[in-house]
């Protein structure tokens, strides 16, 4: 069987169906590798040939010649399309994990970090070229008029939502991380109304926490500042505030770069927003904090 004038797949899943139709005419060892391969896809983008042959329980030639049977030039282009959806983050956070280790056992750590400094710098690139400045410009101008601000994430997006509410803070007032302590998001929005405003975020896979703080939030007129990895992420819908943040990562959790410069230009714009008082407000904390002897003096360091 040999369908290479067929166009090349784009997609695992148009590979795993065109395995699918072909199976009933393959060989007994390639259609008893198919089988392996439907029933465990995951398998592809993580191990080497001589492992998932052995985990199949067919030759390393298998592979090769089951990749040609459904059209690819070979089997390293067969399997290239399923470790680029694990690097693109279409996989499951232990697929990529194993994919990571993978490359060490490969002594590929080189490779990596390539591709983690093209990620970043990528990321980086995205955000600013697809993002209008006067977008985020409304969002601190409302931010600023807002009695209360609630920056809400979990996760690794918990410690960015507190550090953007602790340089914010140094501003202006009434700016809130969640959730704190122990609570669950929707505690801290339980007297919230239409004079607060809420930045949300959430990544794929979707925290549920999130999505449901937000239309509990948008119930009590709260304002939204929506902030996900795609217009489809279900906290976009009636958000006031939308913005998209490339994540792309060749870890297994996203990557934050570009998360943590959109919130970096957020602030700017918020404290230029925020008039002539805030100038002295940042310089009566930093000079409170010299006073309680929080940071080194210069003459410190040379003692």
């Amino acid at each position: 069987m040999n369908q290479t004038n067929e166009p090349t797949p784009a997609t695992s899943h148009e590979i795993l169906e065109r395995i699918q139709v072909a199976r009933a005419d393959l060989t007994p060892e390639l259609a008893k590798l198919a089988g392996f391969l439907l029933d465990n896809p995951n398998e592809i983008g993580v191990c080497s040939i001589r492992q998932l042959a052995a985990k199949a329980d067919v030759k390393p030639n298998t592979l090769v010649r089951l990749s040609r049977a459904i059209g690819m030039d070979s089997y390293e282009s067969f399997r290239e399309i399923f470790r680029d959806e694990i690097r693109q983050g279409r996989e499951t956070y232990p697929d990529r994990a194993r994919w990571l280790q993978s490359l060490a056992q490969r002594d590929e750590m080189g490779a990596l970090y390539a591709a983690s400094a093209e990620a970043a710098i990528d990321n980086i690139e995205g955000f600013f070229a697809s993002t209008d400045h006067r977008a985020i410009e409304r969002a601190a101008r409302e931010i600023v008029a807002a009695r209360r601000c609630y920056a809400l994430g979990v996760g690794v997006n918990n410690a960015i939502a507190q550090n953007f509410a602790y340089l914010a803070g140094m501003a202006i007032d009434g700016v809130r991380a969640l959730p704190q302590g122990g609570t669950q998001p929707v505690d801290g929005l339980a007297r919230a109304n239409e004079s607060d405003i809420l930045i949300a975020m959430t990544f794929r896979p979707y925290r549920r926490e999130i999505v449901e703080a937000v239309a509990i939030a948008r119930a009590q007129g709260v304002r939204v500042i929506a902030i996900s990895d795609s217009l489809a992420s279900p906290i976009m819908p009636d958000a006031q505030h939308r913005f998209v943040i490339p994540t792309d990562t060749p870890q297994f959790f996203i990557s934050t770069v570009a998360l943590t410069a959109f919130f970096e230009v957020l602030i700017a714009f918020i404290i230029a927003e925020a008039g002539e008082d805030v100038v002295s407000s940042i310089e009566s904390y930093h000079s409170q904090r010299h006073a309680l002897g929080i940071y080194v003096e210069e003459k410190d360091k040379h003692e």
